[in-house]
């Protein structure tokens, strides 16, 4: 059971537009005949949309890529020739420079929809993806907000409790038989997330920023990519408990909160797109849409009762303190103890978003990552610290072999001109530039 869950969210993860090629296995070639169903695929969710969602039509430059060997397939030219015609689609190779994940990117002159093949099987995943990665876009276009936010307030107890109940009373709010029903549980949801909020000063901003870009265009993959309001509610509620089993909320918890915020809208608001701008937020557009008061906080024990037996706040008192354990942990390995230290100037990450670590004022901790800049590439698959505020990264030095560029758990191929030399603490290496 724990392995096929496993299967099935690393294959969410790739629907869901997620980089995560640094832990893919190899797929094999991308299918021809596959990909032009893809592409018919895709113009068919664009024809029934016309263009009404968001005043345009989504469909656009697609590439579907084989993170095996960087072997592609586009259902256009690209701007420099280097795709060659085959069969009603084009082939060729994408470059070492272009990252390889389900995002959109600018390559050869032209903004692309980027997705990894292969598709999953699922038909409603796999639409939903489309839809979803087909905003990515078009998305700078429409004016909003591509930031991520620092989360690192959703790996607290208190964060990680007070989501899951929001998501609980979203859940009650998709599935009420009533409008009194609805508005009672969408009052309680933002009763939570208000709360956190409350908790968390930043939170609010920080949440929003994600949502806008992520949790919009889960939104959009739903709404377009499934055709009926009983299909997309099913889906919707279908994330708000599959995101549960997410090691962390950090990165992962706008995917959940944006389908089920914009179909909630879309009952009572059917205009509120028009609305999103620089810092609205979604929860003040449903909570003026449901013609909401503020939230009295001092009800919040008697509603989080309706929604938690007590078993949901005893299991993340339980993760709390083994996350604790953890972080002592990897601050030992990775910040207090021996350390390969490589300066951050023109990175490129590939990674696991829903694995990543907040490190407190240490930065971040990636389980797995692929890290590019100028000095070469670092492989990880034990741990590694990104320090955003120092432009550093560090990985264990303990039992590190320097002449072979590799220690536990990661190896190191450098570029001409860079090499590693001990560093100011004892045990410690560090990459430097070669006079």
């Amino acid at each position: 059971m724990a392995s096929g869950f496993a299967s099935q969210f690393r294959r969410r993860a790739l629907a869901l537009g997620l980089m995560i090629f640094a832990v893919t296995p190899a797929f094999g070639h991308v299918d021809p005949a596959g990909a032009l169903k893809v592409f018919q695929e895709a113009r068919a969710i664009c024809a029934r949309d016309a263009g009404a969602l968001w005043g345009r039509d989504l469909c656009g430059p697609m590439l579907l890529v084989d993170p095996a060997d960087r072997s592609a397939i586009a259902n256009r030219a690209d701007g420099d020739g280097a795709f060659k015609p085959s069969g009603g689609v084009f082939t060729g190779t994408l470059p070492m420079t272009v990252i390889l994940a389900n995002t959109a990117i600018e390559w050869s002159g032209i903004r692309w929809s980027e997705i990894l093949w292969p598709l999953p099987d699922d038909a409603d995943q796999r639409r939903v993806m489309l839809a979803h990665e087909m905003f990515h876009r078009i998305q700078p276009s429409l004016k909003m907000v591509l930031r991520e936010g620092d989360n690192r307030h959703l790996d607290t107890l208190q964060g990680r409790y007070l989501m899951q109940l929001e998501w609980r009373a979203l859940a009650a709010a998709l599935r009420a038989p009533s409008a009194a029903a609805r508005k009672t549980a969408v009052g309680d949801a933002l009763l939570f997330r208000r709360e956190r909020y409350r908790l968390f000063p930043t939170a609010a901003i920080n949440e929003n920023e994600l949502e806008s870009n992520e949790g919009i265009a889960e939104y959009t993959g739903v709404r377009l990519g499934l055709a009926t309001p009983q299909a997309r509610i099913r889906y919707a509620l279908h994330d708000l408990t599959a995101f549960v089993q997410a090691p962390t909320f950090v990165r992962s918890f706008a995917y959940a909160t944006g389908p089920a915020y914009g179909l909630l809208l879309d009952q009572l608001a059917p205009g509120w797109r028009d609305q999103l701008g620089a810092g609205q937020r979604l929860d003040r557009l449903l909570g003026n849409a449901e013609h909401l008061p503020a939230p009295a906080f001092a009800t919040l024990e008697a509603r989080e009762a309706i929604y938690d037996d007590g078993t949901l706040h005893a299991r993340e008192l339980k993760r709390d303190e083994a996350r604790r354990a953890h972080l002592a942990e990897l601050k030992a390995r990775l910040v207090d103890g021996p350390v390969l230290v490589l300066p951050l100037d023109r990175s490129s990450f590939q990674f696991n978003p829903q694995t990543l670590v907040p490190l407190g004022d240490f930065g971040t901790v990636y389980p797995t990552l692929r890290l590019d800049d100028d000095w070469g590439v670092l492989e990880v698959d034990a741990d590694a610290r990104v320090d955003q505020q120092t432009k550093i990264a560090t990985v264990s030095a303990a039992g590190m072999d320097a002449s072979a560029l590799h220690g536990h758990g990661w190896k190191l191929v450098l570029k001409p001109g860079w090499a590693v030399t001990a560093g100011t603490r004892k045990g410690d290496w560090v990459v430097i530039r070669q006079p």
